[in-house]
């Protein structure tokens, strides 16, 4: 049985995930856990841990926006490049450089994390995650972001069924 594939549903899924706390990069990616479960190749559990380190552009370093690394992570569940071959690692670049164009348009011109939030040095902003109050979600366009890296995903997964 095949998994109906809503994007403004998965959209609005990741974006609530986002706001219970996970980071960017995990709520996109758990927002798909039940469609990518369903080959037996990966959990609930080890999406969380597979992006746990990307948040905040990697670690807090400012640098690719979670929300794209997860894009770039189902890309390879949607255009799989699992042999040396050149053709599938073709088709699935070109899916992740389409995934960019897209999420750059629909986000401010970027992929970069630094750059989404408006910071003009994308340094470090050490380990200690952001406290997630109202006034975090408030100056932040992570919930949107979120919520269009799902959408974008979605999109890609009908179209490719």
């Amino acid at each position: 049985m095949a998994i109906a594939i809503d994007p403004a549903e998965r959209g609005e899924r990741a974006r609530k995930i986002f706001e219970e706390g996970y980071n960017c990069c995990q709520a996109v990616l758990l927002a798909f856990a039940d469609v990518l479960e369903q080959g037996g190749a990966v959990s609930e559990e080890l999406l969380k841990t597979l992006g746990a380190g990307f948040g905040g552009g990697f670690g807090r370093m400012r640098e690719v926006c979670g929300a794209f690394s997860a894009c770039t992570m189902v890309a390879g569940f949607i255009r799989p490049a699992t042999t040396p071959g050149a053709e599938e690692r073709k088709a699935n670049y070109a899916l992740v450089q389409e995934l960019a164009e897209t999420f750059k348009e629909r986000n401010g011109g970027s992929i970069v994390c630094g750059e989404l939030l408006g910071l003009r040095e994308r340094r470090p902003d050490g380990p200690e995650p952001s406290a997630r109050t109202a006034e975090y979600y408030r100056k932040r366009p992570c919930s949107e972001i979120v919520r269009n890296a799902a959408t974008l995903l979605a999109e890609k997964m009908k179209e490719a069924a």
